[in-house]
């Protein structure tokens, strides 16, 4: 039997490929290259649809964005902004961020099948989806809030009476209380109970 031609001809790549090492070797290039490629594309595809101006072009999303343009979070005397995915798809680590915005994607249906395609529609579910938001944020200790806004960083002194009690309290390490307690309706109106 003749040895393989290890020549630089045809035969010498199947002759390299054919060997183990070789061959899983570059199933594992290949699968390290897919999935970098899934996981970059689907984080550009996050920041991406992270903006104001994506969150903002659903249709139903117009009624809050016209709400939300009424608060300090818009517009207020040191110029900084906080934009929907700050409160909605807040960055803690990326697998809570990627989790965050898998579950949204339920929010996106709704608008195509039309769940809450118009105001009226909305309106309807808007309790439904406050309580929704309200339960995420108490689960993460207000996680949204808190990438701005720290105890820390307070001047207890320069609130009133009853925001220095409240926030002192929350302080406690026991206390169980976390931003979403007292400040919701603080970016969008908060829903009618009926």
């Amino acid at each position: 039997m003749s040895e393989p031609n290890t020549t630089r001809g045809s035969g010498w790549v199947w002759h390299t490929l054919r060997k183990p090492f070789i061959r899983y070797s570059l199933f594992a290039l290949a699968g390290v290259a897919a999935f970098v490629v899934v996981v970059g594309g689907f984080t550009t595809t996050v920041e991406a649809t992270n903006t104001l101006e994506f969150c903002t072009s659903c249709h139903t999303m117009s009624y809050n964005f016209e709400e939300y343009k009424k608060t300090i979070h818009y517009s207020n005397p040191s110029g900084v902004r906080a934009v929907c995915s700050d409160c909605h798809v807040p960055k803690k680590n990326w697998f809570s961020e990627m989790r965050r915005k898998l579950v949204a994607a339920s929010d996106v249906w709704a608008e195509i099948v039309g769940t809450i395609d118009t105001k009226e529609k909305f309106d309807a579910h808007r309790m439904e989806m406050a309580k929704r938001e309200w339960a995420r944020m108490k689960e993460s200790d207000s996680i949204g809030c808190r990438n701005c806004h720290s105890f820390e960083s307070m001047d207890m002194e320069e609130q009133d009476k009853r925001a220095k009690n409240q926030h002192t309290d929350a302080v406690m390490a026991d206390s169980g209380k976390t931003c979403i307690d007292c400040h919701k309706g603080i970016a969008h109106r908060l829903p009618r109970v009926q």
